[in-house]
C-alpha cells in the first residue's frame, strides 16, 4: 500500500505541472488506477486529488476534462462524502452537463451524469442537496430533449441520475415543472435504443407519485402510453412492464378514484400485462401489480383476480 501511496502522491504533484501533457498523463494514470484498483480510491481521495479534478472539469481541453470526469466517476463509487464536501463540486458537474451539446466532451458528460447517480446511491440526504441544484436537474432533462443527437450512454446516464434525484419525493414536483414528463414519454415513443425504454419508464414511475403529474401525464397521453406497455401481444421487457405498473399505481394512489377510473378506461377489461407482472415480476412488483389490479377490478365487484395464459 505504501508503494501505491507514493505513486498517487507523485501523480497528484504532477497535476500542478506547467506542462499540459504532464497534467493529462497524470489524470490518465489516476483514471486507470481508480478504475482497475478500488483500493487506491481512498488513497487518491486522501491525497487531495478531488479539488484538482473539480477545477479541471472547467478545462477547455477535452482530454483533461474527460479524464478528470472519469476519475471522479470512479471515486464516486466509494468516496461520496469527500466528493460532496468538496467546494464547488456541484457547480462543476452542472457546468459539464449543461454544455453537453457544445463545449463539453461526450465522455465527460457521460461520466459526470454517472457521478451524480453514484453519489446519490443509498444516500438520501444527498438527494436533497443535488435536487436543490436546479442547473443540474435542468441540464439532465435537456439531454433527454436532445436524445436524437446524444449517444445512448449519455441518455442512459442522464436517466439514471434523474431517477436517483426523483427518489426524493420533493424533487419530483419541480422536475415535472421543468417539463420532464413530456421528454420522458417522447423517449418512450421515439427512442427504442437498448435500455433506454427501461430507464425512461423507471423515472416515469418515480415522478408519477406527485400531484403535479396528475395534470402532466394526461396532457401527453401518458396514461394511454403506460397502459399500451401492458397490453398483449408486446415485446417489452419485464422491467419495462414493472415500471409501467409502478407508474400507474403511483398515479392511482395520488389521484384516488378519479384517476383509477381514468386508468381503468384505457385497459378495456384486458389486464393480461398486469397479471403477467404478478406471475413473473420481482417480489416487490408482484405486490404492486396485485394492488393495482385489485383497484382496477373493484368497480366491477370481482372477488378474485383472473389468470391469463401467455403460451
Amino acid at each position: 500500500m505504501e508503494a501505491k501511496r507514493g505513486a498517487v502522491q507523485t501523480l497528484v504533484s504532477n497535476l500542478s505541472s506547467v506542462s499540459e501533457r504532464t497534467r493529462i498523463n497524470a489524470l490518465c494514470e489516476l483514471r486507470t488506477m481508480s478504475m482497475k484498483d478500488p483500493e487506491t480510491r481512498p488513497v487518491i481521495s486522501e491525497a487531495g486529488t478531488i479539488p484538482y479534478l473539480v477545477e479541471t472539469l472547467y478545462s477547455s481541453s477535452h482530454p483533461a476534462q474527460q479524464n478528470a470526469a472519469s476519475t471522479l466517476r470512479n471515486l464516486s463509487l466509494t468516496e461520496k462524502e469527500t466528493i460532496m464536501s468538496t467546494r464547488g463540486i456541484l457547480d462543476a458537474l452542472a457546468h459539464v452537463i449543461s454544455h453537453h451539446s457544445s463545449t463539453s466532451s461526450a465522455a465527460a458528460v457521460q461520466a459526470s451524469a454517472a457521478t451524480i447517480h453514484h453519489l446519490l446511491s443509498r444516500v438520501d440526504d444527498y438527494r436533497t442537496v443535488v435536487g436543490s441544484k436546479r442547473e443540474i436537474v435542468y441540464a439532465l432533462i435537456d439531454i433527454l430533449r436532445c436524445h436524437h443527437s446524444s449517444p445512448p450512454r449519455t441518455v442512459k446516464n442522464a436517466l439514471k441520475a434523474l431517477c436517483a434525484i426523483a427518489l426524493h419525493p420533493l424533487n419530483c414536483a419541480f422536475m415535472v415543472q421543468f417539463g420532464v414528463v413530456s421528454d420522458l414519454f417522447s423517449l418512450v415513443v421515439n427512442d427504442r435504443r437498448v435500455g433506454i425504454l427501461e430507464d425512461a419508464t423507471s423515472v416515469i414511475a418515480q415522478v408519477a407519485c406527485c400531484d403535479e403529474s396528475l395534470e402532466a401525464f394526461p396532457k401527453v397521453s401518458g396514461i394511454k402510453l403506460l397502459t399500451d406497455l401492458l397490453h398483449f401481444p408486446n415485446d417489452f421487457s419485464i422491467r419495462t412492464m414493472e415500471n409501467a405498473v409502478c407508474a400507474l399505481l403511483n398515479l392511482v394512489r395520488c389521484g384516488g378514484d378519479a384517476m383509477a377510473g381514468n386508468v381503468r378506461n384505457y385497459f378495456l377489461n384486458k389486464y393480461d400485462g398486469i397479471v403477467y407482472v404478478i406471475d413473473d415480476g420481482s417480489s416487490k412488483m408482484k405486490k404492486m401489480a396485485t394492488e393495482l389490479l385489485q383497484v382496477l377490478l373493484d368497480e366491477f365487484g370481482f372477488s378474485k383476480m383472473p389468470h391469463c395464459n401467455y403460451s
